[in-house]
């Protein structure tokens, strides 16, 4: 007989142990999303796989908010965010810090995601775009690389958070999530 593990069996850690532990050597960036939904989201796929840090830019909302916080379940505590206004400060930043700049979006310089080799010494930050528009236009000469998700059916793109919950696990394999 199977039975679903009830929450104390879970032994997940508190946001306090949460703040303390080694996370992935990753940053989320958030380029002028709209959807509270999709940030909430992100949080809560942030906080499962122990990213650094979500960076909100330009008119993406930031917390607290009861929308983003329906969707984030509490993510918000326990994941390290900022915002910044400009995007290519951000990126800039990110650089400086040796991060590699990577934008999730459909260019004529993508690699497929199954391709893109993510190398395990090295610190990423990958940028999510506008559910419409995409990474803004003044960002895409200063990104490192693109990744692109394949898409085998009718529709062009994918929900914003669905899309960072695949690259988030992708990364999170390859950076040392056990």
């Amino acid at each position: 007989m199977v039975n679903k593990l009830k929450l104390e069996e879970l032994n997940r850690i508190d946001v306090e142990t949460f703040k303390k532990v080694e996370k992935i050597p990753l940053v989320v960036v958030l380029d002028n999303i709209r959807s509270m939904h999709n940030v909430g989201a992100t949080f809560r796929t942030a906080d499962a796989f122990l990213v650094e840090k979500i960076i909100l830019c330009g008119i993406t909302p930031q917390p607290p908010h009861r929308e983003i916080h329906k969707a984030a379940l509490g993510a918000t505590e326990s994941v390290d965010w900022s915002h910044e206004a400009d995007i290519n400060v951000t990126i800039n930043d990110l650089k400086s810090q040796g991060f590699e700049v990577v934008g999730i979006e459909q260019t004529t310089n993508s690699t497929m995601i199954t391709d893109f080799k993510i190398d395990s010494s090295k610190k990423y930050a990958v940028i999510l775009g506008n559910e419409v528009e995409g990474i803004s236009d003044e960002a895409l000469q200063d990104i490192d690389s693109f990744i692109e998700i394949p898409q085998l059916g009718t529709k062009h793109s994918l929900n914003v958070s669905v899309c960072g919950g695949i690259v988030m696990w992708e990364f999170a394999k390859a950076l040392g999530i056990k």
